[in-house]
């Protein structure tokens, strides 16, 4: 979207020329400065907010002294700039033509106000020159030292000679992170001996030095062959202070943006540590929903000290205000989550408005399932994603298991053939998952069995052995009756997580839905022996007809070894040891991510138009956005501004359809004459509950799942890792110099002073 100059007798636009465009200054001082030269009445009336987030002024209005270009690409104001220089005078040669952008007249008194108000600043400013001129005259060494910080001084050669150096260090490691190239080269015991192979860093460092660039060949031309170019400790610097300016890309969007929802995926191992990736949501000036991976955080066991952590993190490192935090949301693996919720209720302590969440990436039943706290259920889960990977090692071991697919649903061909294509695609994030596993059991059994005991050796001895771990820990009947109790207990919440990922008027019905859903669990909880006998029986039924042996876990048999006071039964057993707190956990923790925040704002999604529709617009949306009425521009005209907004759609033409989703309202040409709408859909679309409908915009995640499987576990690094997923965003390599040798300017002298030898091996 182009922007516009707000100076009157100005038709510039961003469009049309390479100039710069600058915001209204959120400072009231500053900004009432800039409309008093601008003299637009109509922008006296808004607020600094209003002004700095709608109106733009170009560069030809301010003197070339208060413009600074850091960058080919990164034109910024000073601090104090104020615009003078505007054309009043060229509307009068047409008197007749209509102003968008009135100018407005001046008063006598205005005039006279104006000019003495320019008298006062010019002499106060002689007056502070003579103060100044004064000062330095008694302290003549303090002057030198003023005069170099306020005048930049021109650099000298060696100066330059060392940006530039600097700068094509800083254009490999840039490189390096986007194409995903590791920074250490060969291993020690790789090597032979009498050999120096340098590591990939420095490997491209000497082929740019071969291939003729002359700063570097003039660096390094006396280097001895076996010392690197840059030290393992500058290499780090240089990748945090790389790290830090892509993040700081994304994050001004975000800041721009103002509110926006924080989310954390699986805990991974980087290079030995454990680490939680982060990403922010927010809707950036284009009103797309965005979902951007900004950096990891280091595991911490002690979840309390995680929680301190992660916000440390957050405000003081990132600079991100958690007061426009309007949403959190975790992914986890069995065992983190507990941790996780910890994290979750001390910033909902902090700031109630981050509502704790279900991602809209994760379905439903496979979050309540990872966070049920039951070994059995952890083990279970584990050993179900182990049998997928196994299947997608290779075309033929998925080959394999069609043809058995295929001979047990001879007499059901359209439901084997549906099996199969669930099978090639990654089934256990399904919301029916356990269902399909259940169904695929047999087939499963006797696809690894066969793959074990090949006679023909068709595959090698690493799949066959893996096969036969696999294929003994599906036959145990501890995970038979596992599975089957989680497909049924889960079989009550299938079809509402279902709606949750669906289209906006799912996720709104769905809210009201949970009522439901609870009061079903709480009978089955009140009728937990009868409804266990079922599922007992169903487990046992599928054993036999897989040859399974029913027997209580090893682990408990042990531990009673000899009591012949132990008349526990296997179904007593799994009845108090999975089932009950199976269903206690999941009703717990529908309640705990379902709060009354959370079902108050997706009650609001009412306000989309197709949901308005089939509501007959008889909605009241007033009365669930209370809780959002600080973040609107103005809350007091919210009750008519919906009312127009209902009006707007009830009669609206009939050739006209009714918006489905929150990105197709955002998109409205006219949603800016309903600011009020248009801030509560901002607010609800970057809830991480919501659906991201634009595929373009959820890079983040899908880069970070690249990322993390197409590196080794000992050769990833958290900040080539942000450099690889955020390739697209554009750098400055001399903001980058800058704040190295700013940083650390006492170690970016020559080489030799600042280099590590290496030993020949």
């Amino acid at each position: 979207m182009p922007n516009f100059c707000a100076a009157p007798n100005c038709t510039r636009k961003s469009t049309q020329s390479d100039l710069a465009f600058f915001r209204f200054p959120r400072d009231p001082a500053r900004c009432q400065k800039w409309v008093e030269n601008c003299r637009r009445a109509d922008l006296e009336d808004k607020t600094p907010d209003q002004l700095n987030k709608h109106y733009r002024l170009c560069a030809k209005h301010f003197e070339t002294s208060m413009i600074c270009r850091t960058s080919p690409y990164r034109t910024v104001l000073r601090d104090n700039a104020i615009p003078t220089i505007f054309d009043l005078t060229s509307h009068l040669n047409n008197p007749h033509s209509r102003h968008r952008k009135r100018i407005k007249e001046l008063s006598e008194d205005e005039i006279r106000t104006l000019k003495q108000k320019k008298i006062d600043e010019i002499s106060e400013q002689e007056q502070k020159h003579k103060e100044t001129n004064n000062s330095n005259a008694q302290n003549p060494s303090e002057e030198a030292g003023e005069g170099q910080d306020e005048d930049i001084l021109p650099l000298t050669l060696e100066e330059k000679e060392n940006k530039e150096y600097l700068k094509s260090l800083f254009e490999i490691l840039i490189l390096m992170g986007k194409q995903n190239i590791p920074l250490d080269g060969h291993e020690a015991d790789e090597i032979p001996e009498g050999l120096f192979t340098p590591d990939n860093f420095q490997a491209l460092l000497e082929c740019r030095i071969n291939s003729g660039e002359e700063v570097l060949r003039k660096r390094f031309e006396t280097t001895a062959v076996n010392t690197l170019f840059c030290s393992k400790t500058q290499q780090r610097q240089m990748l945090e202070i790389c790290e830090s300016c892509i993040r700081e890309e994304t994050l001004r969007e975000v800041r721009d943006s103002h509110f926006f929802s924080i989310i954390t995926d699986d805990v991974v191992d980087i290079a030995g540590e454990e680490h939680l990736p982060v990403l922010v949501r927010f809707v950036d000036e284009s009103h797309n929903l965005r979902e951007e991976f900004v950096g990891f955080l280091p595991y911490e066991a002690d979840a309390e000290i995680l929680a301190v952590k992660f916000h440390t993190m957050i405000t003081e490192k990132w600079g991100l205000n958690m007061e426009y935090c309007r949403g959190q949301a975790y992914i986890v693996s069995s065992g983190f989550s507990s941790k996780m919720k910890v994290v979750a209720s001390r910033l909902l302590e902090k700031y109630p408005q981050a509502i704790y969440t279900l991602c809209s990436s994760c379905a439903l039943n496979m979050w309540l399932a990872k966070s049920v706290p039951v070994m059995g259920v952890s083990v279970a889960l584990g050993t179900i994603e182990e049998v997928c990977s196994f299947f997608h090692r290779s075309p033929q071991l998925l080959l394999e298991l069609d043809n058995v697919i295929s001979v047990l649903f001879q007499n059901s061909k359209e439901r084997g053939k549906e099996l199969k294509e669930i099978c090639h695609s990654q089934w256990t994030g399904r919301h029916d998952a356990f269902e399909i596993l259940v169904e695929l059991l047999q087939a499963l059994v006797l696809c690894l069995d066969g793959i074990n005991s090949d006679t023909n050796i068709r595959w090698n001895n690493c799949i066959a052995g893996r096969a036969f771990v696999l294929c003994s820990a599906v036959t145990d009947f501890d995970f038979i009756v596992t599975i089957v109790v989680l497909k049924n207990v889960l079989s009550f919440t299938r079809a509402f997580g279902k709606n949750l990922q669906g289209q906006t008027s799912d996720v709104f019905f769905a809210a009201g839905s949970l009522t439901a859903v609870l009061h079903s669990l709480n009978e089955v909880m009140e009728n937990i022996e009868v409804y266990h006998e079922f599922w007992f029986e169903e487990a046992t039924n599928l054993a036999t007809k897989l040859d399974i042996q029913m027997k209580l876990p090893g682990k408990f048999r042990r531990a009673h070894q000899g009591n012949l006071e132990s008349q526990l039964t296997s179904e007593s057993y799994y009845k108090e040891t999975l089932s009950v707190p199976t269903v206690e956990h999941i009703i717990q923790e529908l309640k705990d991510i379902f709060s009354e925040q959370h079902l108050k704002a997706l009650k609001c999604l009412s306000l989309v138009p197709s949901v308005m529709g089939q509501l007959k617009f008889n909605t009241s949306e007033e009365h669930h956005a209370d809780m959002y009425r600080s973040d609107l521009p103005n809350p007091d005209t919210l009750s008519a501004e919906l009312h127009c907004w209902r009006i707007k759609w009830k009669h609206r033409g009939k050739d006209i359809e009714l918006p489905s989703t929150i990105y197709e309202a955002l998109h409205l040409p006219d949603i800016k004459f309903f600011p009020n709408v248009y801030a509560l859909l901002k607010v609800l679309c970057i809830l991480p509950v919501m659906k991201v409908e634009n595929e373009r915009y959820e890079n983040g995640r899908k880069r970070l799942k690249a990322y993390l499987r197409n590196t080794l576990t000992d050769q990833r690094s958290s900040n080539l890792a942000l450099l690889n997923i955020n390739f697209d965003i554009k750098h400055d390599l001399d903001l980058m110099v800058d704040t190295y040798i700013k940083l650390y300017t006492n170690k970016s002298e020559l080489p030799t002073e600042n280099s590590e030898t290496m030993e020949n091996t």
